[in-house]
């Protein structure tokens, strides 16, 4: 790791390209980590930062997880990350903010291929698109790989939480598994109508509330104000939310068994690798469990496969997820540190 920067998550990025656009109001970010693999994949968020360094180290840490989750997916693409800094909170991207950051994408000649994250949309990746072919993720027809990533990236984590529920519970079904799930959006709430029908008992949150009510009442569960969900007694806390929840001030408070979730970097620091491994909480990898949306999406855009293709690659989720743990337990390492060491060695910096 290399901070000579001031950022100590720059990893030896391949590049990091800042822009503006006076015109439409646009600053912008886009983190290459790697393109050892391929062209360097991962979405766009819009998001707010109280600081431009706060978006330049998201994309950063973004980036990085973009390498280590295409590599662990068999994908032949490497890893970046583009984010779009909001002004302020609530605010809405406009039209000529995504045509900019189209020709930002453009500018870089494939070595970046973006897709849709938080803040964004399939209309909003269309517009995009009208600036650069450089993007995944775009409505298809039926049957084809490709189109709104969040259904998929709900998929494999479903399977990587019914994995864990094995692993550490012994349950082969999750009929009445405690799991408190954190962010009920795209992702979060897909897992958790998944979960339902399977018959699990659901404690939900969201910084909407309302949403989070809503979908409780749907789903015939609980629900907990945001702040109170990390310490909800449960069998399994799924974050799928923002990243960096489980810190030195977090870790202590869980009273669960497992972590499995599909935000992306939900350990803020290595330390915590350790912290949550030493409390004896089974700990799935999140750019492992979290990898369907961006398998469906490579394929898209490398035009390998149909939807079943898709399928059949996020069904594999568990496999690796249960190869990382029966590493962990040979050596006593954290989980999250064997799928780093995996996925550092498949990208050639191991």
């Amino acid at each position: 790791m290399t901070s000579g920067w001031g950022f100590p998550d720059f990893d030896d990025h391949e590049g990091v390209h800042l822009f503006t656009d006076p015109a439409s109001g646009l600053r912008a970010v886009i983190a290459i980590h790697s393109t050892a693999l391929g062209p360097a994949a991962g979405g766009v968020r819009f998001w707010h930062y109280d600081s431009g360094a706060g978006g330049i180290t998201d994309a950063l840490r973004l980036s990085r997880g973009m390498s280590y989750k295409n590599a662990m997916a068999g994908l032949p693409m490497g890893g970046g990350k583009g984010v779009i800094l909001a002004d302020q909170p609530g605010a809405t991207v406009t039209t000529a903010q995504l045509e900019a950051f189209g020709r930002a994408i453009d500018s870089l000649g494939g070595s970046y291929v973006t897709a849709e994250d938080v803040g964004m949309s399939e209309a909003r990746m269309k517009v995009i698109a009208s600036q650069t072919r450089y993007v995944s993720g775009l409505p298809v027809e039926h049957g084809a790989a490709g189109g709104d990533p969040g259904p998929y990236t709900s998929r494999g984590v479903y399977l990587g939480v019914r994995a864990a529920a094995k692993r550490a519970l012994g349950r082969d079904h999750m009929v009445g598994v405690h799991v408190a799930i954190q962010g009920v959006g795209s992702v979060g709430g897909g897992l958790a109508r998944l979960l339902a029908a399977d018959g699990a008992r659901l404690t939900l949150a969201d910084v909407d509330s309302d949403r989070a009510h809503a979908l409780a009442d749907e789903l015939g569960a609980e629900h907990v104000p945001a702040g109170a969900i990390l310490g909800v007694e449960a069998d399994i806390f799924s974050p799928n939310a923002l990243g960096a929840i489980l810190t030195e001030a977090t870790i202590p408070t869980l009273r669960v068994k497992v972590v499995a979730g599909g935000a992306n970097n939900q350990l803020a620091t290595f330390e915590d690798y350790d912290r949550l491994h030493a409390r004896g909480i089974l700990y799935a990898p999140d750019y492992v469990i979290n990898a369907g949306g961006i398998i469906n999406v490579g394929l898209e855009y490398l035009g390998q496969g149909s939807e079943a293709d898709v399928m059949a690659r996020i069904d594999q989720i568990p496999t690796r997820l249960n190869e990382i743990w029966d590493e962990s337990e040979r050596t006593g390492a954290p989980a999250a540190e064997v799928a780093d060491r995996i996925a550092q060695r498949l990208i050639g910096r191991g």
